[in-house]
């Protein structure tokens, strides 16, 4: 089996990471979403939702069983300690299907593969996703689009972004930067050129992954 490389793809609320994302995809670059793997390893009947319930109380599931996220997120978001509960059974969880996923990639043969998550810097796992990918903007882009697409007030955008490190920290980690602050064909072609150079570092064929009719 040829070697297969893992790298990471990392940002923060409204920085731009899914449409880098997506734009890999598009090239047919494997994703891994910690994201959907969140979403996956509390689907109904599993161990990490019947750990929450057991920690949170079943006032956190909605009328049909599943996890409803806005009630979790409500408890733990200004709560230090709840958030590291709730991270402490969770993490595990996604990390073992992160693994589970990216050998199944493997397996198909694939030289390289996308880990796209949020906490890859705060979690001290930059190393383990090398080459690191940040998608960043600035703060005020950043405020803008939560308010537009969340509705948010802008009290509400400043709280969820300081909740968060700041982006200025994760690029000093990282070995490419993706600035989201042009067109979306400008970014297209900022995520193609840091995709030609993750290819040339790591000795993977770029023509593997053509690009799309525009």
């Amino acid at each position: 089996m040829r070697a297969m490389h893992v790298f990471g793809l990392t940002g923060g609320i409204a920085s731009g990471k899914s449409t880098v994302a997506a734009r890999l995809r598009k090239r047919g670059v494997p994703i891994v979403d910690a994201d959907q793997l969140a979403r996956e390893v509390v689907e109904p009947g599993t161990e990490g939702l019947t750990a929450i319930v057991r920690e949170f109380g079943d006032g956190v599931l909605d009328r049909d069983g599943r996890l409803d996220r806005k009630k979790l997120a409500s408890i733990v978001f200004h709560d230090t300690a709840k958030r590291k509960r709730l991270n402490a059974i969770t993490h595990p969880l996604i990390t073992a299907l992160g693994a589970k996923r990216t050998q199944e990639h493997a397996a198909l043969g694939e030289p390289l593969v996308c880990y796209e998550a949020a906490l890859i810097v705060e979690n001290g796992a930059a190393d383990l996703f090398r080459p690191l990918v940040v998608v960043a903007a600035p703060i005020e882009v950043q405020l803008a689009r939560v308010e537009a697409r969340d509705a948010a007030s802008r009290e509400d955008a400043i709280a969820r972004i300081r909740a968060q490190m700041p982006l200025i920290d994760k690029t000093r980690v990282a070995d490419f930067v993706i600035e989201t602050t042009g067109t979306l064909e400008e970014n297209a072609h900022r995520t193609d050129a840091v995709l030609a150079a993750i290819c040339a570092k790591l000795g993977v064929d770029v023509e593997r992954y053509p690009r799309p009719a525009e």
